[in-house]
């Protein structure tokens, strides 16, 4: 089977044009001040708002190979023309496995992040049973897409996330929010969702991959913001 019988786009035509409006709307939080006062409002100091932030920004180039998936066949079109016409056709195509990779910027220091929080509002309990409730959650809405990896609706985490939290802790709504958007998605998006990627038909499948894009990032960041509505200010000395 030729190579050209198999042509990798990270994204489907539509996704671009998402990526652009997702691009825009970053461009807008930045210039709102939105994601440092995110960051701020679950304990960090300006300073150090603005250093995680920086961090997802540059982290998001970077991605870790950790594993890598063994070859297979898979099924991909062939697009051909029969008297004018072009038809896309189904075959199967030898595929040379798929490296699983973890992306800094969009997992690793939200993890990171998500874990010092715990730690710092010692909220390991409340924490466990949050980002259990929406790991669940985001693993039904799950759903492997072929070429790209695992896709959930980019808004069902974050509020998800915020609606737990708020009826969990008022006083630690955004912290909660945080982890539990964060941890909850890369559990129930990415972790329990590994056993499906074989099949997939991508080269490189990354955890957090779109980086300040990708659903872990973005799901702590919106689910903050929005525990903000119901949330209780709770006063205590910024951190690092």
């Amino acid at each position: 089977m030729q190579a050209s019988h198999l042509h990798y786009f990270p994204l489907p035509p539509i996704a671009y044009a998402i990526f652009a409006g997702a691009l825009i709307a970053l461009f807008i939080l930045i210039q709102l001040g939105l994601l440092r006062y995110a960051y701020q409002r679950i304990g960090l100091s300006p300073s150090g708002a603005m250093l995680a932030l920086i961090g997802s920004l540059l982290g998001s180039y970077v991605n870790i190979p950790v594993a890598q998936l063994p070859d297979e066949t898979v099924r991909t079109r062939e697009a051909i023309e029969f008297f004018g016409s072009r038809y896309e056709l189904p075959i199967e195509a030898d595929w040379p496995g798929t490296i699983i990779a973890v992306n800094i910027g969009g997992a690793i220091i939200p993890a990171a992040l998500s874990i010092y929080l715990l730690s710092r509002n010692r909220i390991w309990g409340l924490g466990l049973v949050a980002t259990a409730i929406v790991a669940a959650v985001v693993h039904l809405l799950a759903r492997p897409v072929e070429g790209v990896g695992i896709a959930v609706p980019i808004f069902a985490p974050p509020l998800v996330a915020a609606a737990v939290a708020i009826v969990m802790s008022r006083e630690l709504a955004a912290p909660l929010a945080y982890v539990s958007g964060s941890l909850g998605t890369l559990i129930g998006a990415d972790l329990l969702n590994f056993g499906r990627l074989q099949g997939i038909g991508a080269p490189v499948l990354s955890i957090g991959g779109a980086g300040v894009f990708d659903g872990v990032f973005l799901a702590g960041i919106i689910a903050v913001l929005l525990s903000a509505l119901g949330g209780r200010p709770r006063h205590v000395p910024a951190g690092a």
